[in-house]
């Protein structure tokens, strides 16, 4: 077998490769010794002598063991890793629309791009503008290539309001939904109508790609984070029967969606509606191939207020929606449904874990008595046997060539948006709703965003805490206290410190937003030159 030729185009088809028996091999043998690293540190983090204060012990083994529990989660799932093996070739004369939405502020000379991508989308179809702008320009320019323009402005529900209202003005059996900035390859529906000769399967949802990640370093940590759900995370989902659907990207069968009511309306559309078809009895298909690439947003205000409408919708899924259909998902769908759901609980997690050192010095109170060499030994096994089990299933990210690193970026951008994700909760506990906005196409420029301020203000909390802290034990504590205390003091300034430097690397991302320049990333892009054939293209049947 020739080995695969390493490529950065990012205009060219790609798949993710080939799941061999070896792998599952591997993967079932760092599983084994996970586990078993995380029993042997249960043993050890459990012990009576390490109890200090009883309650405050409960909530934090209650969160770190919620963390260990999502761990073994994506470990099990990874254990399923699939792709289909083969994409059946779609019979001809299918019935097939294009949806795509138009929302007021959107730059028209992003949908020309997209229309232009559209037009060389290789299998017939219709496609339709869901227009809301009551911009006549909109209209215009859809008809001028071809597109049928809808008028669906003073809609209700978003998005999703207007996806249902084009259901009732069409009659096409199959529907892909598209995000006005992706830019569709020729062979899309190439790649996904043939699943639907199964009757049973109501969405094929295939993966995401983007063109701009090299805008700045909120697109690329926008985008890192994107890269293990769309490879090993889907692919493990769709080993287990789950894959889900996304805002962007899927094809759905008609009858699919007109039997759960239609589109969900929510924040998390997609998610409630992959959900419901789901619930009915529906099948999905992950196909883990690139057919298009879209933007992420390119600063930190423009990607923290997409998270905090994410967050706060998905939050509802697990408050409202999960419970709800809880009894109807297959026995993994209730687990993955579960995980997704609480994802974004990491922010409460992160500000538990913060608050815990100003716990400390205003009270003296702490949850635990642990040395913490012994927590790093003793955690270290668990350490190197996650970080092997991310290295490999690396390999079945969709474009290995530049999606495989080591995702720093990513990390950073999920630590500096606890503040949006704990509000997120809050938000979410207090049923207080927030309006559906659509994400900025553009970055927007000239200052840091108000979302960075809890940053700023912990770093500002810390080192007036560390100042009092040093004053307090140089001129008011004894000299036997001190020795009392001091591993535990500076452990805890340590532990705060380690808080202090990733919120520094959040602002700095934020500040990076008052220098960046505007730019349309989609006016460089050339559709003409997109590739689709490719010796180690999935496997097609005739």
């Amino acid at each position: 077998m020739k080995a695969r030729k390493k490529s950065y185009n990012m205009w060219k088809f790609r798949t993710a490769t080939d799941v061999k028996l070896l792998d599952r091999f591997v993967l079932a043998v760092l599983f084994i010794a996970g586990v078993i690293s995380i029993i042997l540190f249960s043993e050890w983090w459990f012990q009576s002598k390490h109890i200090v204060n009883f309650t405050l012990f409960v909530f934090l083994s209650t969160f770190f063991w919620y963390g260990m529990l999502r761990v073994i989660l994506i470990w099990i799932n990874y254990l399923k890793i699939s792709k289909p093996p083969i994409v059946p070739k779609p019979k001809k004369g299918l019935s097939v629309a294009i949806f795509t939405t138009s929302a007021p502020g959107e730059p028209l000379s992003m949908f020309q791009k997209t229309f232009e991508a559209l037009n060389n989308v290789s299998y017939p179809h219709t496609t339709y503008l869901l227009d809301s702008t009551e911009d006549p320009t909109f209209k215009k320019l859809a008809e001028s290539y071809g597109v049928t323009w809808l008028n669906l402005a003073n809609l209700p529900g978003a998005k999703a309001g207007k996806v249902n209202k084009a259901l009732e003005l069409t009659n096409e059996e199959f529907i892909l939904i598209l995000d006005p900035d992706h830019i569709a390859f020729p062979n899309f529906l190439d790649q996904t109508l043939g699943f639907f000769e199964d009757e049973k399967v109501g969405f094929v949802q295939v993966s995401q790609g983007y063109y701009n990640q090299k805008a700045s370093f909120v697109a690329a940590g926008a985008a890192e984070q994107t890269y293990s759900f769309y490879g090993p995370t889907q692919m493990g989902l769709y080993g287990y029967g789950a894959a889900v659907a996304i805002g962007a990207n899927c094809t759905f069968r008609r009858k699919a969606l007109e039997s759960i009511g239609g589109h969900a309306v929510a924040l998390a559309e997609d998610l409630v509606t992959s959900m419901r078809i789901h619930a009915a009895g529906w099948k999905s298909v992950y196909n883990p191939v690139i057919v298009s690439r879209g933007i992420v947003p390119e600063d930190f205000g423009s990607f923290a207020k997409q998270q905090l409408k994410w967050a706060r919708g998905v939050f509802e899924v697990l408050f409202v929606d999960y419970p709800n259909l809880f009894k109807k998902f297959s026995f993994w769908q209730r687990f993955s449904y579960g995980a997704i759901s609480f994802y974004y609980f990491t922010g409460v997690l992160t500000l538990f874990f913060i608050l815990i050192p100003p716990l400390y010095f205003i009270t003296g109170a702490i949850p635990a008595n642990m040395i913490f060499s012994e927590f790093i030994a003793k955690g270290l096994p668990i350490l190197i046997i996650a970080t092997l089990i991310y290295a490999y299933v690396q390999k079945f990210m969709v474009h290995p060539e530049t999606e495989r690193k080591f995702h720093y970026k990513a990390i950073i951008l999920k630590y500096a948006l606890w503040p949006i994700y704990s509000l997120a909760f809050f938000l979410g506990i207090l049923n207080y709703k927030i309006p559906y906005i659509p994400t900025s196409k553009k970055a927007v420029v000239g200052s840091i965003t108000p979302f960075a301020r809890p940053l700023i203000w912990y770093n500002i909390f810390f080192i007036i805490t560390s100042i009092l802290v040093f004053i307090n034990r140089k001129y008011f504590v004894s000299q036997s206290e001190l020795l009392f205390t001091s591993t535990r003091t500076w452990g805890m300034i340590g532990f705060s410190f380690l808080a202090f430097i990733f919120s520094s690397l959040g602002i700095l991302a934020a500040y990076e937003a008052v220098k960046l320049k505007q730019e349309d990333p989609w006016e460089k892009i050339d559709v003409n030159k997109i590739i689709v054939n490719d010796n180690h293209s999935e496997k097609t049947r005739a």
